[in-house]
């Protein structure tokens, strides 16, 4: 048996990594070890083989790693739980060496090779890199947890979200104070100190929403994550905290203006979720909420003055939701001081020079747009800066 027949065999003995034979760049590799004699048969093998491994690279044996390192399986999970098997480690230890072997393998080990153009080949330790890989767990997360840090929850789980909103912390001017108590609270979380959850609450376009984001974003290579949950959705996040308990990662559960109408029955759901339901939450999760309201159920004067004999009681159960919220950070409308700090801010930002001129205009900017806000401030940059105004 030749070296590439016995390379094949070899791989089909992968156990822990048994999932990388699924995955198209490896089982076309996997191909052309079967042809690798076949003139008819591998010239087909090595184009399917190239075509898929030139879209993420040129290095095969960098992709085998990248592939290897991404993958969820039985020892990535143990040890994100500060667990180990003997067996376990065993097999990936002889696993490692495998690919390792299989990804030194370059064009010229195949004899009809010659006419494609070759792909490249590096010099990897597998143990050392793998091994490095399992300390940083814990940050860097495995799975779609390493290569995502922003989800939303689909009818068959978490999804990825490929594109999210980039913002930093440094392009959000003017909230400093406020950012200050949630940056305080995210940092207890991902230091595993008690943490609190969140409900940011005030004015439309004051950057509540883009507050977490930002924070997400900045925090991201401390192992922490966000995952977006729609109103509708409330019912899912008790499963949902449950399968994120399991992982070594942080993360921010994100329901994003938030509010109820009085016989709303998601409110009765949030509420059991955020105290009083049997299961406790998870110490790697806080919930955050933003809304435009401080008491997030709608309430009418009709119903205000109904003729409910317990009225007094009623209000407090309405009341209550805000009040399990353990951090409540307020964000209000900027003054004009406030507004201009924000627009001299993003002016820098943006490359534009801050003059009384530009003043003027940002406020006949505010007057139309309805007030002052930092979304209004930078729509009226943005504007300035591609020649609108």
């Amino acid at each position: 048996m030749n070296r590439l027949s016995s390379l094949r065999n070899q791989l089909h003995t992968l156990v822990v990594f048994r999932a990388l034979l699924d995955d198209t760049v490896i089982s076309h590799f996997l191909n052309m070890l079967e042809y690798a004699d076949s003139e008819k048969s591998f010239p087909d093998e090595c184009a399917l083989f190239e075509a898929a491994l030139f879209e993420h690279g040129d290095s095969w044996s960098r992709y085998l790693l990248n592939t290897v390192t991404a993958l969820e399986n039985t020892a990535v999970r143990l040890k994100a739980v500060g667990k180990s098997r003997k067996t376990v480690d065993a097999s990936v230890h002889r696993e490692l060496q495998i690919l390792q072997d299989a990804s030194a393998v370059s064009a010229d080990a195949f004899p009809y090779a010659g006419s494609f153009t070759p792909w490249t080949t590096e010099s990897i330790d597998f143990t050392a890199e793998y091994e490095a890989h399992l300390e940083n767990v814990a940050r860097r997360g495995y799975g779609i947890y390493a290569s995502y840090h922003v989800f939303t929850v689909g009818e068959d789980g978490l999804v990825p979200v490929h594109y999210p909103d980039p913002q930093r912390l440094s392009q959000l001017p003017g909230y400093e104070a406020e950012r200050k108590k949630v940056l305080a609270n995210v940092q207890a979380l991902l230091a595993g100190e008690p943490a609190v959850n969140m409900l940011l609450y005030g004015d439309a376009g004051t950057g509540k929403s883009s507050t977490i984001k930002a924070i997400v974003n900045e925090y991201r290579e401390e192992g922490l994550r966000l995952v977006e949950v729609r109103k509708n959705q409330l019912f899912r996040i008790p499963p949902l905290l449950e399968q994120l308990a399991e992982l070594p990662l942080k993360f921010i559960v994100f329901i994003d203006d938030l509010s109820f109408s009085s016989n709303d029955d998601n409110f009765a759901s949030l509420k059991a979720i955020l105290e009083g339901s049997v299961s406790k939450q998870a110490s790697n999760t806080i919930i955050a909420a933003t809304s435009n309201r401080r008491h997030l159920v709608k309430e009418s004067v009709s119903e205000r003055f109904a003729d409910d004999l317990h009225e007094s009681d009623t209000r407090q159960e309405l009341l209550s939701l805000s009040a399990r919220f353990g951090l409540i950070v307020t964000f209000q409308k900027p003054d004009r001081s406030r507004f201009l700090y924000i627009v001299h801010e993003l002016a820098e930002q943006y490359g534009i020079e801050a003059t009384e001129d530009l003043d003027s205009k940002a406020e006949a900017f505010a007057l139309r747009a309805g007030g002052r806000t930092p979304r209004v401030a930078k729509q009226f940059i943005e504007q300035i800066r591609s020649g609108v105004l």
